[in-house]
């Protein structure tokens, strides 16, 4: 079968990325972590002690990093509805975070710890249909936030990565009520011509 322009282009792209032959050196599983690190190294998000949920996880370079960070004793809780090749000392939830029985599951995990963190890499399938993607991925970081309010310790963190568009400074004005600190992140890691950032709110209220 003939691979589309754009998908022949994104593969292309995708191995003459710095970001990809970086992570490939540095045995990190993604080239999202970059991402993560930049944030981490202005924010100063992850402390040791910590416990953090980790959502749309796979294949786990956030879950990798903030292992490193945060020390052995503490809890990683990583879901996403796809596989995820185990990760020492991080639980792993395969499953659609849409379903009430995951969420139950999350609770069983946690076992009744704190959560410090809430980071959320998560995107739907994208169509390249902006009436379709904008509204599902809107979605996924509502259900995000929904999760941080649920299970945030007081005063703590919620990272999450967000599609400028439709629905996009309501769901900042949303995240805004529940954190005394909200800011804007675009990692360099970031491509360019993506329309995505991150929101990070510090302090839950």
């Amino acid at each position: 079968m003939a691979r589309s322009k754009s998908s022949s282009r994104w593969l292309q792209e995708h191995f003459h990325d710095e970001y990809v032959k970086m992570a490939q050196a540095q045995g990190w599983r993604s080239r999202a972590v970059f991402k993560l690190i930049e944030i981490q190294e202005k924010d100063k998000i992850i402390k040791p002690g910590m416990n953090i949920v980790d959502l749309g996880a796979a294949p786990g370079g956030w879950s990798q990093y903030a292992r490193r960070i945060i020390g052995q004793k503490n809890k990683i809780v990583a879901l996403d509805i796809l596989p995820m090749d185990p990760l020492e000392n991080v639980d792993f939830i395969q499953g659609d975070f849409r379903e009430l029985a995951v969420l139950e599951q999350l609770q069983a995990v946690l076992a009744g710890a704190t959560v410090d963190l809430v980071m959320s890499d998560m995107a739907p399938n994208m169509t390249g249909n902006k009436g379709v993607d904008q509204p599902n991925s809107m979605y996924l970081c509502e259900l995000a936030l929904d999760t941080a309010r649920s299970i945030l310790n007081r005063g703590g963190s919620f990272l999450v990565k967000v599609f400028q568009g439709e629905g996009y400074e309501s769901f900042l004005k949303d995240t805004r009520q529940s954190f005394s600190s909200v800011a804007i992140r675009k990692p360099k890691a970031s491509r360019s011509r993506s329309n995505e950032v991150y929101i990070l709110g510090k302090g839950f209220k």
